[in-house]
């Protein structure tokens, strides 16, 4: 049994790990939004700690870099960043984390193959928001929007799911996971 400080170093760490991996940020020509590590640590951190700290986690993040933390990618932060066109591929890491901590709970992320459909949906999930958001305020049409938030990401979506999808089951099997996942 966990303490709440031992809880709350948890979550702070999911969150420290998701702003240090926005650092990691390619800026893709022609679209407003870069690639970044974020996503990678949203799915890792959300199959380690499950659905419930997992979004706390994501939540805690975007709390830190509203207030003004340099915790967005490129060392973006404020409400403005949070809000603006580009925020629906960060408020997409809340629905990310209670997707692939659900099916954590149910050991999809313990083998390869489940894991990597699995975080790849997680991916998906955060893209197809971001897109969403993106169109609604940017006022593109979606083919605009899509092109600009969506098919440039495709590879390192698949990457990012096929790093953790090995990844992750590699840590349970070597007893590093965490087995308390709410």
């Amino acid at each position: 049994m966990r303490t709440r400080a031992q809880e709350a170093a948890l979550v702070l760490g999911a969150a420290l790990f998701t702003a240090l991996l926005a650092q990691v940020a390619i800026s893709v020509p022609a679209s407003p939004v870069p690639i970044t590590g974020q996503t990678l640590a949203v799915v890792l951190t959300a199959a380690a700690l499950g659905a419930g700290r997992g979004l706390t986690a994501q939540a805690t993040y975007l709390l830190l870099g509203a207030v003004g933390l340099p915790f967005f990618a490129k060392g973006a932060s404020g409400w403005v960043a949070l809000t603006g066109p580009t925020g629906g591929f960060l408020v997409g890491f809340l629905p990310a984390a209670v997707l692939v901590g659900l099916a954590a709970r149910h050991g999809y992320d313990r083998r390869w193959w489940t894991a990597v459909p699995l975080f790849l949906a997680g991916q998906l999930l955060v893209l197809l928001i971001g897109v969403c958001w993106l169109q609604m305020k940017a006022g593109l049409d979606f083919a605009t929007a899509f092109q600009k938030g969506f098919a440039p990401f495709i590879p390192g979506g698949l990457l990012k799911a096929v790093i953790a999808g090995m990844l992750m089951p590699l840590l349970w099997r070597r007893g590093l996971g965490l087995t308390s996942r709410a």
